[in-house]
């Protein structure tokens, strides 16, 4: 670059692509903090200002590789954005003065996108952000003016013959051929007065030919590139370089671009490699030091956080492999897998990740207690819940009643459930104790698993609540649901005691009082749904003495426990 001007205009430019590549790197860090990409963006944004308010506009040739000012690259460094744009046929970005850091921030988050992903086209998201200080020249199709399709043709025909004359030399200069300039072409035919800006496309590629590449080019990274990669940072290891820090900074890097990748087996194999080193180096060697710290920045949070983006909404390609990566990390990393968990948003990795934590809380339980405690989001309330019971923690129970105490419903009716499983003296006194609960929904679920503990206890307390005289207060549904939950005990005093409530007969005053026990009792039989109370219903519904209302109520309740004992079809 001859013109000093034009030097200057250059490294303008690249002092705006240089802290616009930080800031994409810290968003790719930090992305689901939306919030602070503005601030991440703050020193680009200026840097882009003054330009601006220098030169008026910044304009970026797009190129398949990098953004270029007077043929000169601004990215130091290989980024995928310059191509997003190029593939989608957008040759020229211009930001005029003006342009404001809101501006950037929408730029910035549309060429992150990945349509590959679900997202729109990059010009879509474009045309639909209306940035009123920035444009975008597209290239739609092929034209030369005064040519025909077969002129062009023969024009591109004399630039291939022309390449390929370059290629037959005895010149040691063996890529002489590739420094192709305007002038090489302009000296060599005719009729061709200008190169730039004309874009040559031939046969459009079909989507066979387009998935053939992507899966060469895909297997070129995984299965050649980055395990070469791999190899070549271990034998640098292995060559004796024991500078910590400068092996520290080379794993560190190599871990991002695994990250960036969501390639977590290859890095669970440089876990593996350097453990394997270690065992023969020692502990306290340079490469046991080398395995701690890289263990150590798998934990850091930015890059756990990275995780989170990525199993937030997407399905796992290979979900043991993350497993194995978060079972890696020390139990340091604990309270940023528990920040993590809060972003993921598919069930299925909310479980995984909870089934990783619960090796760490069987080790430490004390974090996922406090957790448990002070967080008011049911479903991390859930979580910690089933943490603390997969990790069988002694004094789960203790916790468990701390829970009981909230008012969300779903919650309580789910930590009921998992006291339930535990069929303990310590577990049956604390849903005994929810039959007194103010809730109706809780009483009726207490009644319901209380016999899964002792047939035979819950039985007596059951038939206790429902003599009682404050039971006659309660509502119908709750009535029927305590004596379906006396029935499912099993017990003979149970059916003993709906027998004699259905033999009973009614007088002059109590008829109404005597019809309601009697379609509770008939529940009570439906809820033990054994062959006896079966032939028992069959009875009531046969007995003519009964009022139809009762009749008409045990066979609805017989056709529900033929159902139970002998599938749909004896129901019906």
């Amino acid at each position: 670059m001859a013109d000093p001007n034009v030097r200057k205009q250059v490294e303008a430019g690249r002092q705006v692509a240089y802290h616009l590549l930080k800031g994409l790197k810290m968003i790719s860090m930090y992305r689901h903090n939306e919030s602070k990409y503005g601030e991440y963006l703050t020193k680009a944004w200026e840097a882009l200002k003054a330009y601006t308010a220098q030169y008026q506009q910044l304009n970026l040739r797009v190129e398949i590789t990098n953004f270029t000012i007077a043929k000169q690259d601004l990215f130091t460094e290989e980024n995928p954005m310059p191509y997003k744009f190029f593939k989608d046929g957008i040759r020229q970005i211009i930001f005029r003065d003006g342009f404001t850091l809101e501006e950037l921030t929408t730029f910035t988050t549309i060429a992150l996108s990945d349509p590959d992903r679900g997202a729109d086209d990059i010009n879509a998201q474009l045309w639909r952000a209306q940035m009123p200080n920035f444009e975008y020249i597209m290239v739609e199709g092929f034209k030369v003016d005064e040519m025909s399709e077969e002129e062009v043709q023969v024009e591109v025909d004399k630039v291939v013959d022309y390449l390929q004359r370059r290629l037959r030399t005895n010149s040691d200069d063996y890529i002489r051929f590739a420094r192709l300039s305007e002038q090489d072409l302009e000296m060599q035919m005719d009729n061709i007065d200008q190169m730039r800006g004309v874009v040559i496309t031939g046969v459009t590629a079909t989507p066979e030919l387009k998935a053939n590449l992507q899966r060469e080019v895909h297997e070129e990274e995984n299965q050649r590139l980055f395990p070469k990669l791999i190899s070549a940072v271990f034998q640098v290891v292995e060559n004796g370089v024991t500078d910590a820090a400068l092996l520290g900074e080379m794993f560190s890097q190599l871990l991002d671009a695994m990250l960036l990748q969501e390639d977590f087996a290859i890095i669970n194999q440089v876990v593996l490699k350097l453990r394997a080193m270690e065992q023969r180096a020692g502990t306290d060697s340079s490469i046991g030091e080398l395995l701690r710290g890289f263990l150590a920045r798998m934990g850091e949070e930015q890059r756990l956080n990275r995780i989170g983006e990525i199993i937030k909404y997407a399905r796992l390609k290979n979900p043991p492999e993350v497993v194995k990566y978060l079972t890696n990390v020390s139990a340091d990393a604990v309270p940023a897998l528990l920040n993590t968990l809060e972003v993921v948003q598919l069930p299925e990795n909310r479980t995984l990740l909870n089934d990783v934590l619960v090796s760490f809380a069987k080790q430490n339980p004390d974090i996922f207690v406090d957790k448990l405690r002070n967080t008011d989001k049911p479903q991390m309330q859930r979580d910690m819940v089933y943490v603390l019971d997969r990790s069988n923690h002694p004094d789960k129970l203790k916790f468990f009643g701390t829970i009981l105490k909230t008012k969300n419903l779903a919650l309580k009716l789910e930590v009921m459930s998992i006291i339930a499983r535990g069929r303990t003296g310590e577990a049956r006194k604390l849903i005994s104790a929810l039959m007194e609960d103010d809730t109706q929904q809780v009483r009726l679920q207490a009644a319901r698993v209380l016999p899964e503990f002792d047939r035979e206890k819950a039985y007596l307390d059951l038939l206790r609540l429902v003599k009682e005289k404050s039971f006659e207060d309660k509502k119908p549904e709750e009535k029927e649901g305590f004596y379906a939950a006396l029935g499912s005990t099993g017990m003979p005093g149970a059916i003993q005691f709906f027998q004699q409530v259905l033999s009973q007969k009614s007088g002059l005053f109590n008829k109404q009082k005597l019809l309601a026990d009697k379609t509770l009792a008939i529940a009570g039989l439906s809820g033990a749904a054994t062959i006896q109370t079966a032939k028992l219903l069959q009875e009531i519904v046969d007995d003519k003495s009964q009022p139809p209302e009762v009749t008409n109520v045990a066979r609805l309740h017989l056709a529900r426990v033929k159902k139970a004992l002998f599938g749909n079809e004896a129901g019906n």
